[in-house]
């Protein structure tokens, strides 16, 4: 039996539907649009012998042009259709070497409750809401790769100029603006993935006062030097690292917006570093997830 997931379509129809289970794909049923109104939207998806790597989501034009020029592959179907919200696509990418691990499998969940046994079970969240703007159901996507992977690399972008260097060497981004309607800069938080624990990042932190900053920097961690909050009347909030120390190596990060999960995911094992990328504006509360 095929383990790779190689294939993936959006129906936005019953005509699509039965179009796509004719043609062997499966049929993951959770409605992307539920709770927002509008089309009901499935995610399905393939088996064979070449698998996909990477999974993105777009929101807006600018994300798309790294997209296209790094050859992923978009489903040219909008996650958001009949919804209103922001204008949703998928994208997907296939290719070999030491930051790309094959994904065996592929769910969603639309409701909150039912992310947290996710880490536990090796799952990787994709950070973008399906249901962004719509005013619906949290609706997310996960995958789970052939190997466990581990973080060790951390970025951040302030505009989209490297977008394309960035998916061409590897890194993921995380498609969730950590301005999120705090009216700055577009900001996304980018990261790559390795199978050797060795390698992996052993500590994530965020600064958001002076105090915050010069302390890790006299603990000597790695600084991220864009300011998540740029171009807003907010603090400065510059995220740190270490690959050194006691901790378990980072299995997985996320973004969690739907803030009444907190204490959820810290039942679950998951750490929730509640240092809000957007302090000092009126944007949403957003807190970066560790998986350990």
């Amino acid at each position: 039996m095929a383990k790779y997931i190689t294939e993936l379509q959006v129906s936005l129809n019953a005509v699509e539907e039965q179009s796509f289970k004719s043609d062997g794909f499966n049929k993951i049923n959770v409605n992307l649009n539920k709770g927002a109104g509008g089309n009901v939207i499935y995610l399905w998806y393939k088996r064979g012998s070449v698998a996909i790597t990477k999974v993105q989501v777009s929101f807006n034009e600018d994300m798309a042009v790294g997209l296209i020029n790094a050859a992923y592959t978009k489903i040219d179907k909008d996650l958001n259709a009949g919804a209103g919200g922001n204008h949703l696509y998928l994208w997907f990418f296939k290719e070999s070497g030491e930051f790309n691990t094959p994904i065996v499998d592929i769910s969603v969940t639309a409701d909150g409750d039912k992310e947290t046994e996710k880490f536990g079970f090796g799952w990787e969240k994709v950070s973008c809401d399906l249901n962004r703007e719509a005013k619906g159901n949290w609706i997310h996507l996960w995958l789970k790769r052939e190997k466990q992977t581990y973080i060790c690399d951390l970025t951040a972008t302030d505009s989209y100029e490297s977008d394309t260097d960035n998916f061409q060497n590897g890194y993921i981004r995380i498609d969730e603006d950590t301005n999120r309607n705090a009216k700055g800069a577009y900001v996304f938080i980018w990261y790559r993935q390795t199978t050797d624990p060795k390698k992996a990042l052993k500590e994530i932190q965020f600064s958001i006062t002076d105090s915050q900053y010069q302390n890790y920097q006299h603990e000597k961690y790695q600084q991220v030097s864009v300011n998540l909050n740029e171009g807003t009347k907010g603090q400065k909030v510059y995220m740190w690292y270490k690959k050194e120390g006691s901790n378990q190596p980072i299995k997985t990060i996320a973004l969690l917006l739907n803030t009444a999960l907190v204490p959820d995911y810290q039942k679950a094992g998951v750490t929730v570093i509640q240092r809000n990328l957007n302090t000092g504006t009126k944007g949403f509360t957003e807190y970066l997830c560790v998986y350990q």
